[in-house]
């Protein structure tokens, strides 16, 4: 296991080092136990679990970061997260981990693993973060297509980067209306295991290529945009801020209702959560992905069929800029929190 002390922050991917404790608790006999922490490190459950046989588990990602003292440290919006898990719990057929047992787990992680909390560093154009994976999986054994018997709740960190490589600087992004995120009536609008699985094939070839990311349309029309790999997506047309709307097959992102508020709320942009066609988007003054990996990422062109289009001259627009600003304010201690999203834990 890497030490603090070995890591150069500086240097930090969006990638695992693992931190030194894990949180996990178990659910049987129709409820769940106390949790503890122990260290980071495998566990083992049997061939037959559902997670492995029928992809019954859900995951949350969350970060904890320095506030610009270097003294305390602060989760952003960590109860959105516990809800967001609960109804993605009972979407997958599973128990849902009470908010209250969420917030203690992501806590005492916290709390154990405080020196792998990245630095807050002025000069840093991106910064680091502690990133918070809590899960739950069906890991009691099961053989027909059925809800698991036995379930686990884990709360794992790690010191992470920017999630793409060149951090806040504008992607490319590839346009691909051969593969799809996610259907009506599926699981998109959670956070589901299988979500992601597919998305690994179109965003390889799409980076062979020279590209951030994959753009996707509906799978209903191939007309209207969805996400940004596992990001939600933005665009700004005058003085409108535009985002797909919760049909269903859309993540409800926590960054994406923040940028909503802050857009609105600062920046005086009229919101718009509405069906966004391609065709629209290829005409916008500024585009952007948000997410929790992501934060908020400056969209510098999109390429369809070969064409492709560049969006604010290939720069980052001053509403986007604006909107990083502010937010990476709020969750760093630097601006006011007139919201109550950020909650201290040490």
């Amino acid at each position: 296991m890497v030490t603090p002390s070995e890591i150069q922050w500086n240097e930090l991917t969006f990638s695992l080092t693992p931190s030194k404790t894990m949180y996990v608790s178990v659910f049987s006999g129709n409820q769940w136990h106390p949790g503890v922490l122990q260290p980071y490190g495998n566990i083992s459950i049997s061939p037959a679990a559902g997670v492995l046989n029928y992809g019954q588990g859900v995951f949350e990602g969350l970060k904890a970061y320095h506030t610009k003292d270097n003294v305390g440290v602060v989760l952003f919006r960590p109860r959105d997260n516990a809800r967001r898990m609960i109804e993605s719990c009972e979407r997958i057929c599973m128990p849902a981990v009470p908010e209250e047992m969420f917030m203690e787990a992501v806590r005492n992680v916290v709390q154990s693993n405080k020196e792998y909390v990245p630095p807050y560093r002025p000069e840093a154009t991106a910064q680091g973060s502690l990133y918070l994976r809590p899960m739950v999986c069906g890991t009691g054994a099961v053989l027909g297509v059925a809800p698991a018997n036995e379930y686990t709740f884990i709360v794992f960190a790690s010191p992470v980067g920017p999630y793409f490589k060149t951090g806040f600087q504008p992607i490319k992004l590839k346009v691909d209306p051969h593969y799809h995120r996610a259907a009506p009536g599926g699981t998109g609008g959670v956070k589901a295991i299988g979500n992601y699985a597919v998305g690994m094939y179109p965003a390889k070839k799409a980076k062979q290529q020279g590209f951030s990311e994959v753009l996707y349309l509906d799978a209903k029309e191939d007309k209207y945009i969805e996400e940004v790999g596992a990001a939600n997506f933005f665009c700004i047309i005058g003085k409108s801020i535009i985002t797909p709307d919760l049909n269903g097959s859309i993540l409800s992102g926590i960054t994406r209702r923040s940028v909503l508020q802050l857009a609105q709320d600062q920046l005086g942009l009229k919101v718009e959560e509405r069906r966004l066609t391609l065709e629209e988007a290829l005409k916008a003054d500024e585009a952007f992905a948000t997410g929790t990996a992501a934060v908020i990422s400056p969209i510098g062109s999109m390429t369809f069929e070969d064409k492709t289009t560049i969006i604010k001259d290939g720069k980052v627009g001053p509403y986007t800029q604006k909107l990083y600003e502010t937010l990476l304010g709020i969750q760093h201690g630097i601006l006011p929190d007139p919201y109550n999203w950020i909650e201290r834990v040490v």
